[in-house]
């Protein structure tokens, strides 16, 4: 295989993107490099990055040309991290990086972030790219001040997909916070009632905290003898409680009604007590809410002292 062939090759497994040292590694002069891009084979979109003439110009190949163009040690970062991490209300663009402090490169194509502050567990790899982690991630869209709503549902969707925990968020912020973090009390006020697959379900949660109330496991898998039953918004183990927050509005359809009949069947099978609020429940009246989940908790065994 020829120099050119081993460079194509390298491209294919990057988004159609290789670098000029990577080129060269490859076994491609300078003269050989010329000449690829005067016949139209490669095309430089950075001055040390170049793509291959006629390939798609995908999000994960800018993210490519970036990560190249910036070097080994950047990373994808702020909003295009969250989008890569698939965060709920996350946005594509633009195109976020960060490199440590110290340096300064430019990019044509995305913003350039850089840091001192880099923790063992920051940066992670995802689909092959350089990336910060779940928990980074979200620090770093609270530090661009992004819309509060967005942020929470950036929170609520890393916790709900075990890509980070609240105890590893708190800890991180604590280790982080300092004169001119932007976003530290806007994440303290979110992250204690964060986990919730929904605002009503945040909602929820915030009830609870508010009237002291134990806090329970959100988005649990619920698993029987014969394998899995059940996903449920929330769940108390320990004393044999389930939780469901609705916001459907209107009749349910038949099947709809079938299908969640036979949910809260086997999971009663179980041994498990379940009980549902709807959206006007958590909405209108949170009072009677704290009051009857405070009931059904002490009927089952709970005192204010055991949820400390």
């Amino acid at each position: 295989m020829g120099p050119f062939a081993r460079a194509l090759q390298l491209a294919a497994e990057q988004h159609a993107a290789v670098s000029v040292e990577q080129l060269r590694r490859c076994g491609v002069s300078w003269r050989m490099r010329c000449t690829a891009v005067a016949n139209g084979r490669l095309l430089m979109v950075e001055p040390t990055v170049a793509v291959v003439a006629g390939s798609a110009d995908t999000w994960y190949r800018r993210l490519q040309v970036g990560l190249l163009a910036l070097g080994p040690d950047a990373w994808v970062s702020h909003e295009a991290a969250a989008a890569l991490l698939e965060f709920d209300r996350a946005l594509a663009e633009p195109l976020h990086f960060t490199v440590p402090r110290g340096r300064h490169p430019t990019l044509g194509n995305g913003v350039v972030h850089t840091t001192a502050a880099v923790g063992h567990l920051d940066v992670i790899r995802i689909n092959g790219f350089r990336c910060s982690s779940a928990t980074r991630a979200i620090l770093d869209l609270a530090y661009l001040r992004i819309p509060r709503y967005r942020l929470a549902a950036a929170i609520d969707s890393a916790v709900r997909d075990q890509l980070t925990a609240l105890p590893v968020l708190q800890r991180r912020l604590a280790e982080l916070r300092g004169p001119g973090r932007y976003g530290v009390r806007t994440l303290d006020r979110l992250l204690p009632d964060s986990g919730g697959e929904t605002p009503l379900e945040r909602r929820f949660l915030r009830i609870l905290r508010r009237n002291r109330l134990p806090r329970p496991t959100t988005q649990r898998r619920v698993i029987g003898p014969n394998g899995f039953v059940a996903r449920v918004d929330f769940h108390y183990e320990q004393f044999g409680i389930v939780v469901e927050v609705t916001g459907r509005k209107g009749h349910a359809s038949d099947y709809e009604r079938q299908r969640d009949a036979q949910r809260r069947n086997e999971l009663l099978d179980l041994g498990l007590k379940v009980f549902e609020y709807t959206r006007g429940d958590v909405e209108d009246r949170p009072g009677w809410v704290a009051t009857t989940i405070a009931e059904r908790l002490t009927a089952a065994g709970w005192t204010p002292l055991s949820s400390a």
